[in-house]
């Protein structure tokens, strides 16, 4: 198959523009946006800074124990879903990232362990990303 004149220098920039793109985002402050190194239980890793800022807020309440805009802030994580590590129920507890223009809780969340890990969802459960402070 050809690809027609001038794709393959194209995609050639195209490569190029990612490559170095990838460079810097590891070059930030608080390192790459994610990363699957130093966690121990697989998951992926999200530094605060890289967290969207209404994360950043549900962080700063949580350190503070509240008070939280929701009543369901607080309640316990069942980990049905089976993808943070194993542990005695009530281990985690899940806290609502305020989604902005949504009428609803959203799908936004931070599930705090009893151990001090923290976990951040944007998919209402269907992956995680520990975050790295």
């Amino acid at each position: 198959m050809r690809l027609p004149r001038g794709s393959a220098r194209w995609i050639g920039t195209l490569a190029g523009v990612l490559l170095v793109l990838g460079v810097l985002a590891a070059l930030l402050p608080g390192g790459a946006a994610w990363s699957r190194e130093g966690t121990g239980d697989g998951l992926p890793e999200i530094g605060v800074k890289a967290l969207p800022p209404e994360a950043r807020e549900t962080l700063r309440l949580i350190r503070a124990g509240g008070p939280f805009p929701y009543d369901r802030d607080g309640i316990v994580f069942g980990n049905r879903e089976g993808l943070l590590p194993k542990r005695p129920r009530g281990h985690y507890r899940e806290y609502t990232v305020r989604t902005p223009g949504a009428s609803n809780r959203g799908a936004r969340r931070i599930v705090a362990a009893q151990s001090g890990e923290l976990y951040y969802t944007d998919d209402h459960y269907a992956s995680f990303r520990r975050i790295r402070e």
